[in-house]
Parts: structure tokens; sequence; C-alpha cells
């Protein structure tokens, strides 16, 4: 029988320590705030090679990192459509093509990527030359703490990386079964306590709803083992893990439901690439990868794909320094015929 913290009509979260309240900040290099650091740019561009004229899908437009180095190359005989399903991003990358004087061959959509065959057919062309995503939240996202996707800073538990969708992180955590929260966190994170945290979800819900990031975080903590008093902090040493990263990392997932888009877009993909086109995709955690592994194998085997990478391409131990964030990006690529 699991023992619990707290007494019926008690809330445990307000009274857990403040010093769980505010995670202390570590420090970072190579992101200022406000800007996102395009992650294996080098690599990215060698692999598929974006040529003078060619058709490019930036089916995560962010910040526009990566998409500012597809028109350079491209030039102006070529174009770049651009998808995101972030309206505020998107408005803010679109002033900043067009201040650096590159905004004539590009057309941008507020589309999920899974939606690339309609945009392909709205842009009228006959296909991309390359297609390519960097998946995962941006730095500008994380930062901000109205998003609600971050452990690090205190705001409603949003998550929610397109406005219009109807519900959000803290939605799901007082509707979703204790069997389906578990299976979440276990499938989309790798969670190992992920049967006890979603005890401690369904338990605490039934006191008060879980509504903040920094609520979800302290439960977190404590359905870890880490009481009021704790002093040992292990995510705090270099290389840590938070405990509440994975728990966070599998809501997001959830709410946003990126695993069925990106199923959708490496469907849909060998249909909406030209003669030699290429595809790009930069996951950053277990079950992304192995989506796209599988899809680029199986389409090696069936003859959809000509050639694929064998092994997945990850950031030089130069680049994680500069930009800590970029330390899980996997980058795997495949050509058609």
């Amino acid at each position: 029988m699991m023992t619990v913290p707290w007494r019926t009509g008690e809330v445990f979260l307000l009274n857990m320590a403040a010093e769980f309240s505010k995670p202390k900040p570590t420090r970072r290099r190579g992101t200022a705030g406000g800007t996102h650091v395009p992650v294996l740019l080098k690599e990215v561009m060698r692999c598929l090679n974006p040529a003078a004229g060619e058709a490019v899908a930036d089916c995560t437009l962010g910040y526009g990192g990566h998409a500012v180095e597809f028109l350079r190359r491209v030039g102006s005989a070529g174009r770049l459509v651009g998808l995101d399903v972030d309206g505020a991003e998107l408005d803010r990358t679109a002033a900043r093509l067009t201040s650096l004087g590159l905004s004539t061959s590009v057309s941008l959509h507020r589309r999920n990527f899974a939606q690339i065959e309609e945009v392909l057919a709205g842009e009228g062309l006959e296909g991309f030359d390359i297609i390519f995503a960097d998946l995962g939240v941006s730095s500008m996202q994380v930062d901000d703490p109205a998003r609600g996707v971050s452990y690090a800073h205190d705001g409603p538990l949003d998550m929610r990386m397109d406005g219009r969708l109807a519900r959000t992180g803290a939605d799901l955590l007082a509707e979703l079964p204790r069997e389906q929260l578990a299976a979440a966190m276990e499938e989309l994170s790798d969670e190992p306590d992920a049967a006890k945290i979603a005890d401690w979800i369904v338990l605490q819900r039934d006191v008060q709803p879980i509504a903040t990031t920094a609520q979800l975080a302290r439960l977190v903590l404590a359905a870890k083992g880490f009481s009021q008093r704790s002093r040992r902090r292990p995510w705090e040493v270099p290389g840590g893990l938070h405990p509440a990263a994975r728990t966070f990392q599998a809501l997001r997932i959830l709410v946003n439901d990126e695993l069925g888009s990106l199923a959708a877009l490496l469907s849909a993909a060998p249909r909406c690439l030209r003669k030699g086109g290429r595809i790009g995709v930069i996951s950053f955690h277990s079950g992304e990868d192995r989506l796209v592994k599988n899809s680029f194998r199986n389409g090696l085997a069936e003859g959809v794909y000509q050639t694929a990478s064998t092994q997945v391409i990850t950031p030089t131990s130069n680049e994680v320094r500069r930009n800590p964030r970029s330390s899980s990006a996997k980058l795997r690529w495949a050509r058609v015929e």
C-alpha cells in the first residue's frame, strides 16, 4: 500500500520547500535569450547538399537558423517553403528573413508538417528537392514561462506548440487515467519511475488541480524521493538530468501529438520529393529517432529510398560545449531515386 504525504484536504504541493519552487539556473554557453542556435548546421548542409535553384521544405521553421543557410545556398532561383505551428514564432521569423533580404523566394505556412502534401499542392510545385525537420522545441519556447514546457520556469502548464489545440498539459493531467499517464512516461521518455509518478499525479489531482509547471516539477521531485529538507541534487552536477525532465517531455509529446505528426510526415515525404530528393530529420529522444530510423530502413528495403544514412550523426564535442541543448540531437537522412 502506497503511503501519501498529505492528509485528506491538505495540499501537499503548497507545503513543499521554496527551494524546489524555483530551480537554480544553470550556466549555459551559446544561446542568448530570444534566439535559437541551429543544431548540426554543417552536417545538415553536407548531407542534404542544397544547390542553386532547388526547392526546400523546412518543416520546423522556428527561428530560421537552418532556413537562412538553405536560402543562401539555393539562391534567388530557389524556393523555401517554411512550416511552423507556432504563429508568434512564424511572424518573428518572417520579419527576420525580410530584414536579411532573404524573403523574396520564401512562402510560410502556419501548418503542421503532417500536412506537407496539402502545402505542396498549394504551392504548385511538382515536389521538393529537400525536406528537412528539426524536431523538439526551440530555445525561445523553452525559455518562455508562458509556454509551460520547462520545469526551470514557473508558468501555466500549457505545453501547446500550437495555441489552436484544444487541450493543454494541465488538461491532460486532469483527465488521463493513471494507466495512460504511466504508459506515456514509460514509452515516450523512458521514465524509470513512471508508475510511481502517475500514482502521485492521480492522488494530487484529487486534492487540487496541477495547473503550473512548478507544481508538476515539485510533485515529481517528491515522487522520486527528494524531500522538503533534501540537499541532494544530483541534477545540478555537469551532465545531470533534472528528475522532472522526462515527465515534462512525455507530457509535451502527448499534448502536441508529436509522434503521430512525425509518422505522418515520414509516410508522406517520399511522395513529396522530386527525383534525387533528400530528406533529413534531427530528433532529440529515442522515440523520435526510432520512428525515423525504421522509416528510412524500411523505405530502403522497399525501394522507396535509393540510399540512407547507416549511422546516426551527432554533434561534435565542440558544438555541445557551445550549445549544451544540442547534446541529444541525432541526424538521419535518406534520398529517393
